[in-house]
């Protein structure tokens, strides 16, 4: 079966949209109520921004031949179980006739971008490594390696562009990460999961507030880029619709 990306740069575009649209009416809503949180958690706690990219992944599931498949996201459905911890909550799982054909996490960060970059990181490692160590040990019976994958949208800011500067006060940080923006230290991980077998695919998705009307969003590499991880995915879903 030929891959079929189910026109993605339009569900992309919605996707973008309803992101910002979800955070700007969570805001209004918060102040409306007169209970607005710290800095942008307002926006964050509203819990369905990311839902545009869960439905683009529903429809390539349908595009390319698991019309049966079951497709969650959101709720206790999500939660496979682990190697270093009971259960994990993923943002979306495909299951095919008692068969795990892919685990996703959607994540998003706007401003705070020194706070948060570290914990994203180590976050996105270690929730892989628990995953394919239970793979490894028959947590999801005998089957083939499910595709798992990990998608960020990144405000793009002069916080985000802008390179910072780390020191290493015993040995010297790794080239790449020499000058590197928070946008580049993104991409070199999302890179770095994809290289090392943690990810099937990773992408890093650049998009400014005043997407909220265009969709606009920007990728920073063919490795990294939204269309990689599409075309990916898409061809793992249409290897197991042959498989029957």
């Amino acid at each position: 079966m030929a891959v079929n990306l189910a026109q993605y740069e339009d569900g992309a575009k919605r996707a973008v949209k309803l992101f910002w649209g979800n955070r700007a009416a969570a805001v209004k809503q918060q102040l409306a109520a007169g209970t607005v949180d710290h800095g942008t958690r307002g926006a964050v706690t509203a819990g369905k921004n990311m839902d545009g990219f869960a439905s683009l992944m529903a429809r390539l599931v349908e595009a390319n031949g698991l019309k049966n498949a079951t497709v969650i996201h959101g709720g206790r459905l999500v939660t496979l179980p682990g190697f270093f911890r009971p259960t994990k909550q993923w943002d979306l799982l495909v299951l095919n006739e008692g068969r795990l054909i892919a685990a996703l996490e959607f994540k998003s960060q706007v401003g705070s971008f020194g706070n948060n970059f570290n914990n994203r990181t180590e976050e996105a490692i270690g929730t892989a490594h628990d995953l394919w160590t239970a793979y490894r040990d028959g947590a999801f019976g005998e089957q083939p390696k499910p595709f798992v994958g990990w998608l960020m949208l990144l405000e793009d800011a002069p916080g985000s562009r802008t390179p910072v500067n780390d020191s290493s006060p015993h040995f010297p940080v790794f080239p790449d990460f020499k000058g590197a923006s928070y946008a580049d230290r993104y991409n070199i991980l999302c890179k770095k999961l994809v290289q090392e077998g943690l990810y099937t695919a990773a992408s890093i998705m650049l998009s400014p507030q005043t997407a909220q009307n265009s969709g606009e969003y920007a990728d920073m590499s063919d490795l990294t880029s939204l269309q990689t991880f599409v075309a990916t995915f898409a061809g793992h879903v249409a290897a197991e619709a042959a498989r029957k």
